[in-house]
């Protein structure tokens, strides 16, 4: 296929230094899931290492590993899907810092083989979006049992985190609440977690007492705003990547594109939108899994291009988001890893 994403890793640096700038005191823990939000995990990791970032949010253990041996041992790499037993030892053994939101996991580090393993934990408390965490009945029983391994030799508790639903403030508001009561509770029991999180990209930008230590900030990173929120310009983000494709056909039903819902763009949004032609704005008439028609135009030829969506284009992803009453993650998430990636840089 002739279809490209171009990734701007000079735009994605400069969202990085105005996410540091919006969240300072705060470090900025990058979030890298899903192969870097679908921009491509190994250049985007080895920019922001040079652009100064050292935390990492990496979502499970492979990525973990994967972000290890992009930025070597200098960088703080965390992750929180874990899986048990087999994934507690294989973080340890990757020097990840491991998100515990379940008690269960507590068990399976303590019993894992190599007694010299020092899992670095960081504890999480269910503030009441339910996506997972230990309940705040059952936090006391897990800090018990975090002090034994502390205690073991086992492990050591660098962080109380928990993530919010970003609903209302109101809603963010409670849910801080049992966080900071979280916290305390840890330092009553003896505990004293270097580290605290709370915030992600939108309460990281907008409100300050959200931020404590890390901010684990992904979309904004990208570019990608939150739909219904503040525009890129208000956040002072861009989007990073265009997505461009190239016209295969000409022909009475349309102009006929390398791209279709397969590679990276909902059929729903058929019939919704316009892209960027040679001859100006043309809409989307049919979307088909691997192959989209646009408006036709004079002299449109195999080979032209044709920019879809993101950096310099008609809409971003999260325009598009919107259009369906999705998010803008999901579009960029969409585009296929078949797709290939092309790194533009001054």
């Amino acid at each position: 296929m002739t279809t490209t994403y171009r990734v701007d890793l000079d735009a994605f640096s400069r969202n990085l230094h105005r996410v540091r700038a919006a969240i300072a005191p705060a470090a900025h823990m990058l979030v890298v899931k899903d192969d870097a939000y679908a921009h491509g995990l190994e250049p985007l990791v080895s920019r922001a290492f040079d652009e100064g970032v050292r935390w990492f949010g990496a979502f499970d253990v492979a990525t973990g590993a994967a972000v290890r041996a992009v930025v070597g041992p200098e960088a703080r790499i965390f992750v929180w899907l874990i899986g048990g037993a087999d994934d507690l030892a294989a973080g340890v053994a990757a020097d990840l810092d491991l998100g515990i939101g379940d008690e269960a996991l507590l068990d399976d580090l303590a019993g894992l083989s190599d007694p010299a393993s020092v899992a670095r934990i960081h504890l999480k408390i269910d503030t009441g979006l339910h996506r997972n965490g230990i309940r705040p009945e059952r936090w006391d029983e897990a800090l018990a049992r975090t002090a034994e391994l502390v205690a073991q030799g086992r492990g050591v508790l660098e962080g109380i985190w928990s993530h919010i639903s970003e609903a209302s403030d109101a809603d963010d508001d409670d849910a801080r609440a049992v966080f900071l009561a979280g916290r305390d509770a840890a330092r009553a029991a003896g505990l004293a977690p270097r580290f605290s999180h709370l915030a992600a990209s939108a309460a990281g930008f907008a409100r300050g007492e959200f931020r404590e230590d890390l901010v684990r900030v992904g979309a904004f990173s990208y570019g990608i705003r939150p739909a219904g929120g503040p525009g890129e310009d208000d956040l002072g983000i861009e989007p990073i990547a265009t997505l461009v494709a190239t016209v295969t056909a000409v022909d009475a039903a349309g102009v006929h594109l390398d791209l279709g819902s397969l590679h990276g763009l909902p059929s729903t949004l058929a019939g919704r939108f316009d892209v960027d032609t040679p001859a100006g704005p043309r809409r989307v008439e049919a979307i088909a899994p691997a192959s989209l028609s646009i408006a036709p135009w004079p002299e449109a030829a195999p080979g032209d291009e044709v920019v879809v969506f993101g950096r310099g284009a008609r809409n971003s992803a999260t325009d598009l988001a919107e259009l369906i009453d999705t998010i803008g993650e999901e579009i960029a998430l969409r585009v296929s890893p078949t797709v290939p990636r092309r790194y533009l840089s001054a």
